[in-house]
């Protein structure tokens, strides 16, 4: 499968981000504008959320209002609620690459 060079993009801004932190996941996202974002998962015993969550939460709140990508690295599976979080916002499925940044199915 080829990719979007912007679609490869925000890939490697989530290998980065989850390099960076040595975190489970990592997740990009690119809004309507181009504007990117990029976060990790937060796994704290007060506040549990998904690496997408947080970069679709930083780019809500830097005023997106649709997303044109979202992208997750990680060695597990996308949760439902990343799914439905990305959906909201107009993707119809996330990029899912592994540690290595090949994409899944």
């Amino acid at each position: 499968m080829t990719l979007d060079p912007e679609d490869s993009k925000i890939i490697t801004l989530a290998r980065a981000a989850r390099a960076r932190n040595d975190s489970a996941e990592g997740a990009a996202v690119r809004d309507e504008t181009g504007r990117t974002y990029s976060a990790t998962n937060v796994a704290m015993a007060s506040l549990t959320l998904s690496a997408v969550q947080v970069a679709v939460a930083m780019a809500v709140s830097s005023g997106a209002r649709s997303l044109e990508a979202v992208a997750l690295v990680t060695a597990g599976e996308p949760s439902a609620d990343d799914a439905a979080v990305a959906a909201e916002l107009g993707v119809k499925s996330l990029l899912v690459a592994g540690p290595d940044g090949t994409l899944r199915g």
